[in-house]
Formats: C-alpha cells, structure tokens, sequence
C-alpha cells in the first residue's frame, strides 16, 4: 500500500531540520534520520509532497516515525458516494434515553446521508422511535442493554458503505467535521481518523467545572495533528467521534463487547499492533455536552479508570503509568530525595546524559546543543511523570505517606503546583488559577480511585506499575494526562 500522487505531509512542529537539510531530528521515539542526495530535494521547505516512487517512500518513512503529518487541506476531498453514485460514509449513534440530545445530534447530521440509531434497551424507547423516524434514521432496536460496544457492533452489522462514523448521542457535529477526516482515508493504511473533541455550550458548561472541562476534557487530546498510537503524545482516540474503514473494522472483530469503558482504546491499541494507522485531526471538531454536575462528573473521571486492569489484561505493555528512562529516573528520585546533594547529583545526571546523548549526534552540526536541550526536554517529561505518579495514580500511598514524613508532604505540594504551572494557561483557560488547581486535583483524585478499584477487583497491580525503558533518548515532550492511558507520555 502506498501513498497516491499527490498526498502532502509536512514536519511535525517538533521535528528539527539539521545540517542545511541534510538531517532531520524528532519523532517519537525521538531519532535522528539522515536525508540522502537523493531525498533531500524532495523536502520543500517543510513539506513533502509525492510525485513519484521515491517521494512517496519518504513521506511514508515520515509519517511512519512521527516526523510529519498529513497536510490535511492539502489533500483530495473524498467523494460523497462510492459506487454505483451510492454515500461513502455511514452514522451509527448508539444511544440510550436521551432523545433531546439525539434529536440534537441527528439535525447537525449532512441531510441525504444514511443514519442508524442503535437504541441500547431504552427505557422510553417510543421516544427515540419518534426521533429515529422523524429525521429518516434507521432504528435498530436492542432488547437488552449490552453497552456502547455491543451498540455500536449492532449497528456495524447493517452498514453497507466502505466507511462508518460513529457518533455518541451527546455529541453535535459541524458541516465539515466527517468530510474533513475522510480526506484522511486516502492513505490507504489508514483505519480510523477522529477529530477535536470540544466543549459543547450549553447553560451547564458556563459553571467552574464546565469551564474546566472546556480546557481539559478527557476527550480533547490537543491543538495539534498526531499520530495515534501507543507511547506517543496521543496514544489513544475516543469513540465519542470516529470515522473508520468498515472493512478493517470487521476483520478485526469490531468493539471488545466484554468492556464497558476503555474499548475505544482497546480498539486503537490492536489496529497499531496489526499495522494500521489512526489519525488525529484538530481542525476537524466536534462538540460535546459534557458533564458539568460534581457527582456526576466525579463519578465519570473515577468510571474512566476502572477500565485499567481490562486494559492492562490486554495491552500489558501499553498501560504503564509512566514510562522512564534509567537516567530520568534517578533524577526524579535524587530530587524527591530532598537532600543537601540533591541537586547536586540531579545536575550530574543531566550532564551525562547529555553527553551521551550528544555522543549519538557527534555527526551532527551542534551536537552538545542538540542534547541538551533534548535532555532538558525529557527531564521536565520525567518530572511531570512523577508529579503525576505522586497525585494523580498513586494518590493513596502518597496520602499515608504525607501524615508520616514532612518530606513526602514538600514533594507532593511541589508535584501540584509543578503540574499546575505546566498545565495551566492564561490564554486558553477561561478559570483562575485556584479553582482550576482545585478542579485538577479532584481529577486525578477520582481517576486514581478508579483505577486503584480497578487494580483491586482485578488482584493486580499492572496498571499501576510504571515502566522503565532502556533507550537513553528521552521522550521529546510530555503530554496532557487524559483518561486513558494512565498519563502515559
């Protein structure tokens, strides 16, 4: 499978370009690939651009690194119809008692395009019929309620189209949002392509905790086009809004019916293991009603953590908390340490890793101050990790430790107001400080108590385990913890 004519990619935003264009150094893992003679035309300015055989086997080789993603506006709109002048593109809402909110959804739906309401054992179901009638839907009726993955299988086994956008019922879509990630689809081995998921307004989402949402749902995962995939800035999409190719999705056996949360990420992790690509797309948006409510939005975080042990049963290597190097580990613990020779030593680990790791780019131009600052870069990854282990997984040894060691009640103190200051900001928070401070820490406090329920039921502690990797290239940037995985970076 290869990249058609005209497919455009553009470097990542962290992607540096070396040595007058004959190196390009980011991706994730961060690595360092060298341009030959013949590749290095090829790249104008910040884009590539495939004309032929070889440009399309660098625009793969980048896109396949995370070095570059696909210049969404620049690629061929998909068709509306398939063969035959029939639509491409099916929507399939699984749904259950909200026929305001689908009546919602299904009038932001493009008008002529084919709909399937799965109705998911209501217990009013004469009403979602009313709606499902009202707006041409198609309505597939459930006896029993088997969750938002059996739902959403239900209504796979009707598609006919090539593609299938799956639409939660609380979710309200632009003109553009499925048009825009169908153009996603003409790399062939993409799977899945989903969007920005926003914050819908509505009265509810005006209070602090709405607010909060707005800026830091679990749903939203950026301002920034990626690559889904594991052990990346965003290593899983949610199913909230998803366009996927319907051929690949049936191979695969569809949604994992047994989970009640955490089958969107199972789903991704299992597509990237059989080779297959997802993408996340910003400019594509979609908006959702999210949970403003304290009660209701405290106990939703905590829901979102129970799917841990399932996921860690099924993607042990995926599902770490954290993920250090050796290096960044032992800074992290000299600094917690709180010692006289804290410092001390955590400036040493930094000096020799940066030396090590200048030692790989001796080829390069600057090579001292390309790992410094790749260092520096893992290092604040390294440390938000950690604060996130203190708070946020971890919270319940860290409350016994604080009543016993003054030191342990600095470090998680510290690790708060160290994640408050890398997370919090001015320009796109609409919450002061304080009550955003105050709405992140219930976060992490009803997400690691579903996690820790999770762990128990499940007699295991895998999900709670970080994971050390031996590769002395430091992750190039952190990223905003999301329901899933467990604040991985």
């Amino acid at each position: 499978m290869t990249l058609p004519h005209g497919f455009v990619v553009g470097l990542d935003r962290h992607t540096r370009v070396l040595d007058d264009g004959r190196a390009l150094l980011g991706g994730n893992p961060t690595r360092l690939i060298r341009l030959s003679p013949r590749a290095r035309p090829l790249l104008t300015g910040r884009t590539v651009c495939v004309r032929d055989a070889a440009s399309a086997v660098l625009a793969d080789r980048l896109l396949e690194t995370g070095l570059a993603n696909p210049v969404v506006q620049a690629l061929p709109r998909h068709t509306a119809c398939g063969k035959g002048n029939e639509p491409s593109c099916t929507y399939v809402i699984p749904v259950r008692d909200r026929p305001r909110q689908l009546a919602r959804l299904l009038e932001s739906i493009p008008s002529g395009s084919p709909v399937i309401v799965v109705d998911d054992a209501s217990r009013r179901p004469h009403l979602i019929n009313a709606v499902a009638v009202q707006h041409g839907a198609h309505l597939v009726p459930l006896a029993a309620n088997v969750g938002p993955a059996g739902a959403r299988n239900a209504g796979l086994r009707h598609v006919t189209t090539p593609y299938v956008a799956f639409v939660d019922s609380d979710i309200v879509l632009t003109a553009e949002t499925v048009p825009t990630l169908l153009r996603h689809f003409s790399d062939p081995r993409v799977a899945v392509a989903v969007p920005k998921i926003t914050g819908l307004a509505v009265t509810a989402a005006s209070g602090w905790l709405g607010r909060y949402e707005s800026t830091r749902s679990s749903l939203d995962l950026g301002a920034h086009p990626a690559a889904v995939r594991p052990g990346t800035p965003v290593s899983w999409a949610p199913s909230a809004c998803m366009v996927v190719r319907v051929d690949v999705l049936t191979k695969s056996g569809g949604f994992d019916e047994r989970m009640r949360v955490g089958e969107d990420v199972d789903l991704c992790w299992r597509l990237v293991r059989d080779g297959w690509r997802i993408r996340y797309e910003p400019s594509a948006e979609a908006a959702h009603e999210h949970r403003a409510g304290l009660g209701d939005w405290f106990t939703r975080k905590a829901v979102y953590g129970i799917g841990a042990h399932p996921l860690a049963q099924r993607h042990p290597q995926n599902i770490a908390p954290a993920v250090l190097a050796p290096w960044s580990t032992a800074l992290v613990l000299a600094l917690i340490a709180q010692r006289r020779w804290s410092i001390p030593v955590a400036g040493s680990i930094w000096a020799l890793a940066t030396a090590r790791i200048a030692r790989k780019l001796k080829n390069t131009d600057h090579p001292v101050r390309h790992a410094a600052r790749l260092t520096a870069d893992g290092s604040v990854s390294a440390l938000a990790q950690g604060s996130a282990l203190l708070t946020r997984h971890w919270w319940p040894l860290t409350a016994i430790g604080c009543l016993t060691s003054r030191r342990m009640r600095r470090a998680t103190a510290l690790a708060a107001i160290t994640d408050i200051t890398l997370e919090y900001r001015r320009d796109t928070t609409r919450l002061d400080p304080i009550r955003y401070g105050i709405a992140r820490r219930l976060d992490d406090l009803a997400y690691g108590t579903g996690v820790w329920i999770s762990a128990l039921k499940g007699r295991s502690t895998a999900a709670l385990r970080p994971r050390m990797v031996l590769s002395p290239r430091p992750p190039r940037r952190r990223t905003a913890r999301k329901a899933f995985p467990l604040g991985r970076m």
